[in-house]
């Protein structure tokens, strides 16, 4: 077993990735307070493809020298956009015929491993404050809410740990793979 050189690897440059077919999935971040998860969630876009990131609210934009420390360069590949207000911005998804389920603990969550998408389908995931969680507002106009099931003392995980376990299990569900 040897590990494989970046020449190996054979990815595309970001003009090739900007051309090439997008996974039907969205991210959206609402009110997320670190650069730092701002910036793996555009690393963790790009690794997957995904369609765009919407940043809301009180959510950083690029360019800033703290997204870049853990997006090495994702900012330039995966189109995003700014929306003040986090309601106005699911709104919009839903009128572009976007399936929208807040990422969020509810008495009425489906846990992540139960959820079945539909392989033909848009969805939108929302994804909240590392304190606060996704606000109430867009609960309420959510299709719905998965929960990531958990087994130690903690109620969450970090929100970029969060966007790799939801988009990979969305992924792999829906065969949304490239091979």
């Amino acid at each position: 077993m040897q590990k494989l050189s970046m020449d190996q690897l054979n990815r595309v440059d970001v003009e090739t990735f900007k051309s090439q077919e997008k996974t039907p999935l969205v991210i959206v971040l609402d009110n997320v307070r670190s650069m730092h998860n701002v910036g793996s969630a555009f690393r963790t876009a790009d690794a997957f493809a995904i369609d765009k990131i919407v940043l809301c609210g009180i959510t950083a934009t690029p360019p800033h020298r703290e997204i870049e420390k853990t997006a090495l360069g994702a900012t330039q590949s995966v189109t995003w956009e700014y929306e003040k207000d986090s309601v106005d911005a699911i709104k919009k998804l839903k009128e572009e015929g976007f399936e929208v389920y807040a990422i969020e603990q509810t008495n009425n969550s489906i846990s992540l491993e139960t959820f079945e998408p539909v392989t033909n389908k848009k969805y939108a995931v929302v994804f909240g404050n590392e304190v606060h969680g996704v606000e109430e507002d867009i609960i309420a106009i959510a299709d719905g809410t998965l929960e990531i099931p958990q087994f130690g003392t903690k109620h969450s995980f970090n929100v970029s740990v969060t966007i790799g376990i939801v988009l990979w299990d969305l992924i792999n569900k829906t065969k949304f793979i490239k091979k």
